[in-house]
């Protein structure tokens, strides 16, 4: 026992030595790119989603394949084969096309429901026995030959056989529907000689030896892309088996094989692999499938650096048994093969996912330090090799283009992951993390299947409790932004000083790229203070009010927007801020009330309000400031610059500029009766200092828990709890005691949960 005590506290020293001492500055990523870009491959002519149209849905591949020569000299590259494929019919057809690349495969014949077939111009169509209806499902059988040829797909060398297929390869070494939106399930039955091992997607169901011969049976009970897809043997492969235990059930566990040429063992990857596979697990969803691996291909064999993220069993490079190698590639069995991107329009979601994750691998072994590192680096990588194309494409869904721009370092990988962290940045850790989680761990839309970057949007937004489309001009637009910021300092007199800040984006070869930024102003006096706000559309002017001499100001202090261009400077014309209003009421987090908060006795308030720079002025009372203010602009929902100041029989007082957010009318109209559904307004006024009132309404009597949090998720504050009555209820939320700064609240009815979310500005 105390051996084993041992033995577990030297092997935990062991791996953290191992994970703290990898060099962060050397990215998987790279190599990824470089292998994949680098690597031959010609969009095949009229080849779309219409061509061939495809109106089933494969269901399993059952293929065998007798590659026994092919690891014997002289080494051919032909093999024979079947190909039992079980499909769905989606729309009523009496024959299926699938891919087949002419050059690399012969089709003999087929069966089962296949009766005939064409095979030309790379489409092998077949005659079906009948007219199947939707919903009908039937299989043919397809007798095949890969042909003697070197196609960059299927590889032969020395002893060494593996197929590598992204984006489309997987046409050349089976007819298949090659496109990534329809996985299947697959059935691999393999025959070689006897001091082979070979490796497959899923499970080895079982291997059969007989003499001098092998039959490898593996089995995926998991659906897979066709570019994932693989088999991958060696004669007298080394092969060492790990077991990671489940999270969840610890006494179950998965079998990670890592298949090595022998001199080259991966013995310091063996030792990372299990708290890797535990940190993403942890991170996103607990590791998907029923085993993983990884396999080390001979430079020789044509697979010269870098990794290919098959699902289930990694090709790697012959030197590649390194940390910064695996956390790339190992990334992708979460973002890429559980979830994989449903047309080659999405592959950021791909590559730059598993690019992000190895910075969040970096956070984990090493801190935030070496987390930003990374992301940064990502975006100068971007930055100094930026092609000038956006990350999202819509002809790529159309037609695939060639690797080198599809798998672009600068805007595949590099932009991609730091959009990832500029989404973190704008979400906040708790929300962004539940989002990651939440995407990972959706099995009616994501897990085992594709999404297309619109559902991801949706996903964040569903998450979010808002809508996130703006923040996505990051991957629809090109480029990025150059900052032209000015700024000023005005002494209002009183020892009250004004800070004016105009955001100003000046590129002229993209759009305009919303974002929540961060200013910190120091002061003569006093610790600095930091603002974040939405910068919602361009020359957006912001204005705040301090009680001390303000005395620099500097934009995105902690350099959170780290794909952008330009400089803040000081400006002369910033006195008065001009109105901009941002689209569909988006809070902007600006100092702002409703009341002007100087008592002065009997007194009557001159109350102008700025719109596009042009005053309109009324005499009123200070009760009536929020509807005159409604009244006077004849708009509602809607941020306006107003001034207000006293007159009494003692004079006029200065100035007191202030933004302030016009409500819609629903918004301060007292709802009445029985609501129909649960609902959760938005808080009235937002931003607010230091109350707010919060309205929610239930059909029926329920028990009801209202909270606000911080962005980090920790509860700040119980706003009303218990058993309440059917209708609505009005409570107030006073931020005394809480920064400055964008809160959630959330109410839980039930089984009914609804997040906003508030500004407090003080």
């Amino acid at each position: 026992m105390n051996r084993l005590l041992l033995l577990c506290i030297w092997t935990s020293l062991l791996i953290s030595s191992v994970v703290l001492a990898q060099d962060n500055t050397q990215r998987g990523s790279r190599e990824c790119s470089s292998k994949k870009s680098m690597a031959p491959y010609t969009p095949y002519l009229n080849d779309s989603p219409n061509t061939p149209r495809h109106s089933f849905n494969v269901l399993n591949y059952k293929l065998d394949v007798d590659i026994r020569n092919c690891f014997l000299s002289p080494y051919p590259k032909s093999f024979s084969a079947t190909n039992e494929m079980r499909f769905r019919v989606d729309t009523a057809l009496s024959s299926i096309t699938l891919n087949a690349v002419n050059t690399s495969l012969t089709i003999d014949s087929v069966k089962l429901a296949g009766t005939s077939f064409t095979h030309a111009s790379n489409i092998l169509t077949i005659n079906l026995n009948r007219i199947y209806a939707v919903g009908e499902t039937t299989a043919v059988k397809i007798f095949y030959r890969h042909n003697n040829v070197s196609d960059n797909a299927f590889y032969v060398s020395s002893g060494m056989v593996f197929t590598d297929c992204e984006p489309e390869g997987a046409r050349k070494w089976f007819p298949c529907w090659d496109k990534p939106s329809d996985k299947a399930t697959l059935d691999l039955t393999a025959k070689t000689p006897a001091t082979v091992k070979l490796g497959s997607n899923g499970r080895l169901a079982d291997s059969t030896t007989v003499g001098d011969t092998t039959w490898f049976h593996w089995v995926s009970r998991d659906p897979i892309s066709t570019y994932l897809m693989v088999m991958t043997g060696k004669v007298n492969y080394g092969l060492d088996i790990l077991y990671w235990h489940k999270i969840l059930s610890p006494n179950d566990s998965i079998p990670i094989r890592f298949y090595y040429n022998i001199g080259t063992p991966p013995t310091a990857m063996e030792q990372i692999i299990l708290p890797m596979t535990t940190r993403y697990s942890t991170l996103f969803v607990e590791h998907p499938f029923e085993k993983n691996g990884f396999a080390a291909i001979p430079s020789g064999a044509g697979f010269t650096w870098g990794g290919m993220e098959n699902q289930t069993l990694t090709s790697l490079c012959s030197s590649c048994w390194q940390e910064y190698y695996v956390s790339h590639e190992y990334a992708h069995q979460w973002f890429g093969d559980m979830i994989t991107c449903g047309t080659w329009a999405d592959i950021w979601l791909n590559e730059g996912f598993a690019t992000y994750t190895e910075a969040l691998w970096h956070e984990y072994t090493g801190g935030y330090t070496l987390y930003k590192s990374d992301v940064v680096n990502d975006a100068n990588d971007y930055l100094s090799g930026n092609p000038g194309w956006p990350m999202y494409n819509p002809s790529w869904a159309v037609t695939t283009p060639d690797n080198n721009t599809l798998f672009n370092y600068a805007i595949t990988y590099a932009r991609g992951s730091a959009v990832l962290h500029m989404l973190r940045y704008s979400l906040g850790d708790s929300l962004f993390f539940a989002a990651l989680k939440s995407y990972a761990t959706d099995v009616v839309n994501f897990k085992f299947g594709n999404a297309v970057t619109a559902d991801f949007i949706t996903k964040i937004s569903q998450v979010a409790g808002q809508d996130m489309s703006w923040f996505f001009a990051w991957v629809y637009q090109a480029n990025h932004p150059t900052y032209a910021n000015s700024y000023n300092f005005t002494n209002l007199g009183g020892g009250q000083w004004q800070v004016a800040f105009r955001a100003s984006q000046t590129q002229t070869n993209t759009g305009f790229f919303p974002m929540p930024l961060t200013l910190r102003i120091s002061f003569t006096s006093g610790a600095d203070t930091t603002f974040r706000m939405m910068n919602s559309v361009n020359n957006q002017v912001f204005a705040f009010r301090f009680g001390r001499q303000p005395t620099a100001l500097t934009f995105d202090p902690n350099n959170d927007i780290i794909i952008k261009q330009g400089s803040t400077t000081i400006g002369s014309t910033l006195a008065t801020p001009t109105l901009v209003s941002p689209p569909n009421g988006s809070p902007v987090f600006v100092p702002v009330t409703l009341r002007w908060n100087t008592v002065v006795s009997s007194a009557t308030y001159e109350l102008q309000v700025a719109q596009d720079s042009l005053f309109s002025s009324i005499v009123i009372d200070d009760s009536t400031i929020t509807d005159t203010l409604r009244s006077v602009t004849g708009v509602a929902n809607t941020w306006f610059y107003w001034r207000v100041r006293a007159k009494n029989g003692g004079g006029t007082s200065l100035w007191s500029p202030k933004w302030a957010f016009i409500p819609p009318m629903d918004d301060v109209t007292e709802h009445q009766g029985i609501p129909s559904a649960f609902s959760l307004d938005q808080n009235y006024p937002n931003p607010f200092n230091p109350s707010t009132s919060i309205t929610y309404g239930l059909p029926h009597k329920s028990h009801v828990t209202l909270t606000v949090f911080n962005m980090l998720g920790q509860s700040v504050a119980v706003v009303d709890e218990g058993e309440r009555e059917a209708g609505y209820h009005d409570v107030a939320f006073n931020g005394n005691g809480l920064a400055s700064g964008v809160y959630l609240y959330r109410i839980q009815a039930g089984e009914f949960v609804q997040t906003r979310k508030l500004i407090l500005m003080k």
